[in-house]
């Protein structure tokens, strides 16, 4: 019976929010090094930063910065609604909430990639 009940709140909406927000976390995570590796080719490297950058204007780096910012605002928005359900009272809105956060960093990252592109 326990087991019916972990699968069923596993569908529920909050916990999807959940994971969003934990793997945001991750991919964030993964990609300050290489941020910072990249950083740094601009001190030790500048031609090869230079070539990384050229390399950068190709499709597919366009849509992986915007799962970058998307992945960002999702993570910034997800954070924020659990401060708010830590530190306001409880409410059955927050379903609604979680959605809006999700749709407001799609929109966002929609906007940066429309004007990358």
């Amino acid at each position: 019976m326990s087991n019916l009940r972990d699968i069923k709140s596993r569908a529920h909406p909050l916990w999807l929010a959940y994971i969003i927000h934990r793997l945001s976390g991750l991919f964030l995570a993964l990609f300050l090094p290489v941020h910072f590796w990249v950083l740094s080719l601009a001190i030790t490297e500048p031609a090869s930063l230079d070539g990384f950058l050229s390399m950068t204007q190709g499709t597919q780096f366009k849509l992986a910065e915007f799962g970058l910012v998307f992945g960002l605002a999702v993570h910034m928005f997800g954070g924020l609604r659990l401060m708010a359900m830590e530190w306001l009272p409880w409410s059955g809105r927050q379903k609604t909430w979680a959605a809006l956060a999700t749709a407001i960093s799609f929109f966002i990252a929609a906007l940066f990639l429309m004007k990358a592109i």
